[in-house]
């Protein structure tokens, strides 16, 4: 096998992901951005899309490659390929060790490579690397066109540094500068090269820097510095998470470290940015359930999303950006593109689920802490946000909750599930006009149920009880509109004609979450989210086999995305199949363990057999936000754990522990004012719960086993 020939050159390297507010680098296990999709991107736009390291003209041999437990520091571990001959000597391979070391902070990538010479005589070491910046916006590299581009501008050299440039057409100067100490042997606009003396045992430093020129030199100090801050950042106040099993400890700390790297510190508040590459930025479906799958936990995330979301409200009614007054953000970019409207999402609301998820979450968040601070801040959008939910439901046909595109250029399918081919009838033809998925009527129900709660709090009770009312008789319209008997299910949608779509999809178990069915339904779909077609073995498929459309390599019609398998099963937790949910915490975590304990934006939804893990889908974001919360959202359906910070109590019905799990520790839970411990332990045959920490305030632990 030739060195063109190699793994590393075919591109079959994992990649890395570095991530520091609105800046994140995607490169490959050596540390190289060469791929098509790679590259360090800044407010969607790529500033780096080319950065190379070569030894005598090739790539290094990889020895490991790993990311820091907090995800903030990238190391490679690099060794030569036979170097070329130094006084009639050559020097072999694998003597010289290159460690490669990264991060990312304000905005600028700071690249330490360390050279050691373990021959037995003295090397000279040629290194080269080559750099480029297309400038291209996100959806460019998506594979979007353009009938024009901005300009390249003249690169700008100096003795140790390069200046890349692009004025776009919105006017903007985007600026990338590329920083080298000590100063290389020769420079030019696409390459730097160095030759590097070392003795024998002797050890060398290089030092890059590539960003936005800041006028700092780059050197030992300066590097060793930015390494300490950010190993001192402050960490987060969530409640933590312990249990007896070592690897399952993994899952759950790599779960928070990547949900980490993705916060990014807003002026609102922290805010998860969906995921990496296609979705750093702030979506607000995203965030939201995100939010409702840690709220146990981190109540300060969710604080923070919802702030941001009724910061960025929509007020005016727009067709190009599917706005209407009220409605809540679906997604926001900050690149060319969106800024001179070729895409609508610089702030774009074509989402239909976001508004009543965002006041479910706010109603959640409310119940769950005991504090109406937050709550009554963004009160006035609450309102708004309820008033757009009464408006849909009273232009919508049969009162319920429809979306569709104002403009060619929306999304087409506004819920979670925006394939274009992801809602369809029994034989697979696609619905024309508007349409009401089902599950977004499931969370129009909770959200009015949900402000009903936060009007009684507030001694606004007619307007409680109006809202309980229409809640009640939504439900009622979702069981007689969307139930089919022969099929013991709920269908996945109506059409603009009310017509079902008579489809078996997991859609319907997010209805459970919301506890819209009555219970023998409940139950049924609980007995088909959990039957061979749609459990997967490896989770619940999107859609269930032998449905028309079914691709288990599909995006939305047969594929397990984390995040749904996890609503689901909280679901069938409320109808009170809690040995599922141990069944699917099980699937999860054997999933996670195939992919270095990350469960990423989805995967293919074939049968699991023995002997195979979980196959891949090939552009799954990986980390991505849902997913990373999935693991929490899970074992809060399997501890059967509810916190009430109003009463300050915590309610635990029927817990379980996951398979091969004795015991789980949540130390510093929040309850109203006050932080408690709790142990869950497997004694016998039951669970019991263990309070291990005394507090000023009373707190009730109800525990039924």
């Amino acid at each position: 096998m030739t060195a063109s020939d190699t793994p590393e050159r075919r591109g079959l390297l994992p990649r890395f992901t570095l991530k520091d507010s609105d800046t994140f680098l995607l490169a490959d296990a050596l540390g190289d951005v060469r791929d098509a999709d790679d590259g360090m991107f800044t407010n969607d736009t790529r500033v780096l899309s080319r950065y190379e390291l070569r030894i005598a003209g090739d790539s290094p041999s990889l020895l490991g490659a790993a990311i820091c437990q907090d995800n903030s520091v990238f190391t490679a571990h690099l060794t030569n390929r036979p170097l070329p001959a130094l006084n009639e000597r050559s020097v072999p391979q694998g003597v010289i060790h290159l460690e490669r070391t990264r991060c990312l902070s304000g905005g600028r990538l700071y690249e330490r490579l360390q050279l050691t010479n373990f021959s037995e005589a003295a090397a000279v070491v040629p290194l080269e690397l080559r750099f480029q910046a297309d400038f291209r916006d996100i959806f460019e590299v998506k594979g979007h066109s353009r009938p024009a581009r901005g300009t390249d501008l003249p690169a700008r050299q100096q003795e140790h540094a390069v200046q890349l440039a692009y004025r776009g057409l919105d006017g903007v100067l985007r600026v990338t500068c590329i920083e080298f100490s000590p100063a290389p042997r020769a420079l030019d606009t696409h390459s730097a090269q160095f030759e590097v003396e070392l003795g024998r045992g002797e050890v060398a430093h290089l030092y890059v820097k590539i960003g936005v020129a800041d006028g700092i030199p780059l050197e030992r100090e300066r590097f060793d510095a930015i390494m300490r801050e950010l190993h001192e950042r402050e960490t987060s106040s969530a409640a933590v998470i312990t249990t007896s099993g070592r690897l399952f400890d993994q899952w759950i700390e790599r779960s928070r470290s990547d949900l980490a790297l993705l916060t990014t510190q807003l002026a609102t508040g922290p805010y998860p940015y969906a995921g990496i590459p296609w979705f750093a930025t702030q979506f607000g479906r995203d965030a939201i359930i995100t939010g409702l799958q840690t709220l146990w936990l981190d109540p300060e995330l969710s604080a923070g999303v919802l702030s941001f979301l009724a910061s960025t409200q929509a007020q005016e009614e727009s067709a190009f950006r599917d706005s209407q007054p009220g409605k809540i953000l679906h997604e926001a970019r900050r690149g060319e593109m969106a800024a001179l409207g070729e895409v609508p999402f610089g702030r774009y609301y074509g989402g239909v689920d976001t508004t009543p998820l965002f006041v479910m979450l706010a109603a959640e968040y409310e119940r769950h802490t005991g504090s109406r601070r937050v709550v009554d801040g963004i009160w006035h959008q609450i309102m708004a946000a309820t008033a757009w939910i009464e408006r849909q439901l009273d232009e919508g046909r049969h009162g319920l909750l429809y979306y569709q595109r104002a403009r060619e250029s929306g999304l087409k399918n506004q819920a979670w599930k925006d394939s274009q081919d992801s809602i369809f009838h029994a034989d697979g033809s696609l619905p024309n006009g508007a349409v009401a998925v089902v599950e977004v009527q499931g969370y129009a129900y909770a959200a009015l149920n949900g402000v009903a709660d936060l009007a009684s709090v507030r001694g606004e009770f007619s307007m409680a009880q109006r809202w309980r009312e229409r809640a009640e008789t939504l439900r009622a319209t979702i069981e007689r509109l969307y139930w089919m008997p022969d099929m013991g299910f709920y269908a996945i949608a109506l059409d603009d004609d009310g017509e079902q779509c008579k489809i078996r999809a997991s859609n319907a178990g997010h209805l459970l979450y919301c506890a819209v069915p009555e219970p023998d339904r409940g139950a049924s779909v609980c007995a088909q989210l959990l039957a061979a077609d749609t459990s997967s073995g490896w989770g619940i498929r999107t859609l269930a086999e032998g449905q028309v459309r079914y691709n288990p390599m599909s995006y939305h019609n047969g594929s397990v995305w984390p995040h749904d398998t996890a609503i689901c099963a909280a679901g069938i937790a409320r109808y009170g199949e809690r040995a599922a949910v141990v069944r699917i915490v099980s699937e999860m975590f054997e999933v996670a363990s195939h992919f270095s304990m990350r469960l990423p934006e989805l995967y293919c939804g074939f049968e699991r057999v023995a002997g195979q893990g979980p196959v891949p889908y090939p552009v799954a974001c990986l980390p991505q936000a849902w997913a990373c919360g999935s693991v929490f959202m899970l074992l809060q359906a399997l501890l059967g754990l509810q916190i009430s910070g109003r009463r300050a109590e915590v309610h635990i019905h029927r817990p379980e522990l996951p398979v091969g799990i004795e015991s789980i520790t949540l130390a510093g839970l929040a309850v109203g004012e006050e932080r408690i411990n709790l142990e869950f332990q497997r004694i016998g045959g039951g669970i019991v719960v263990i309070p291990t920490q005394h507090t000023n305030t009373k707190v009730r632990v109800l525990a039924h086993l």
